[in-house]
């Protein structure tokens, strides 16, 4: 089966409904699947579900579909970049389901692991656990968080080869790995696309049977979300 696309578009070609969830990767600006949320943008699609961990920012990433009110709901754990997102969120046009940042990992993994639901302590006693079942285990009380699957995984990879097995690259590998698991369909954007064959099998983050298209995206930007410095100090 050939997996390697000319264009996001075609990648997500068929993909695509109105409604649908959506996992999409990257920790801030770093890993995010840019073209492929672009050609979301442009089919047009509505009342989307998209789990990732922020939202992007105002322009970028994921705050593009915000701007076109193409999101219905987020199901995420950081949203302080996007004044977008918290203009819709206060307004009640956006609906968002919080989530602390390890159980939002945790919870992609289990469901790309086919485990329903597993017990935490983080969130206990917060309104995070609010409408949750508990149980106590030795002692101490944990609180219940269900898996979490996607009709859709869109993701950002540093190399990839024409199967599909992907390396991410430093904080890009955050949520990548586990988004791709854990969706009916996955998309892959790569910056650098090589033959089968060529990558070290021993450092291959996602195998390429979890990923069912890929497109070359070369030379993308690479965004900062925060930048911080500090005055060189002389040697």
């Amino acid at each position: 089966m050939k997996k390697v696309m000319s264009s996001a578009t075609e990648a997500l070609a068929g993909r695509l409904k109105n409604g649908m969830t959506i996992l999409s990767g990257g920790f801030g600006l770093s890993g995010i699947p840019e073209a492929l949320i672009l050609a979301i943008r442009e089919s047009g699609v509505t009342g989307l579900t998209v789990i990732s961990n922020n939202a992007g920012v105002d322009g970028i990433g994921l705050g593009v579909l915000l701007d076109s009110r193409q999101i219905r709901k987020m199901v995420s754990s950081y949203v302080g970049e996007n004044k977008t997102f918290a203009q819709q969120y206060l307004s009640g046009e956006l609906e968002l389901e919080f989530t602390p940042q390890g159980t939002l990992a945790e919870r992609i993994r289990a469901g790309g692991a086919g485990i329903p639901a597993f017990f935490t302590r983080t969130g206990v006693g917060t309104l995070v656990a609010d409408g949750k079942e508990s149980r106590d285990f030795d002692g101490e009380t944990y609180v219940m968080e269900k898996g979490l699957r996607g009709d859709l995984a869109i993701v950002h990879a540093w190399q990839g080869d024409s199967e599909g097995n992907l390396i991410y690259r430093y904080t890009a590998r955050n949520f990548n790995p586990m988004m791709a698991t854990a969706a009916d369909f996955t998309v892959a954007e790569v910056e650098h696309l090589v033959a089968t064959g060529e990558l070290n099998a021993d450092g291959i983050h996602t195998p390429g049977i979890y990923v069912d298209r890929i497109v070359h995206v070369a030379n993308p930007e690479k965004r900062i979300e925060q930048r911080t410095t500090r005055p060189r100090t002389a040697a």
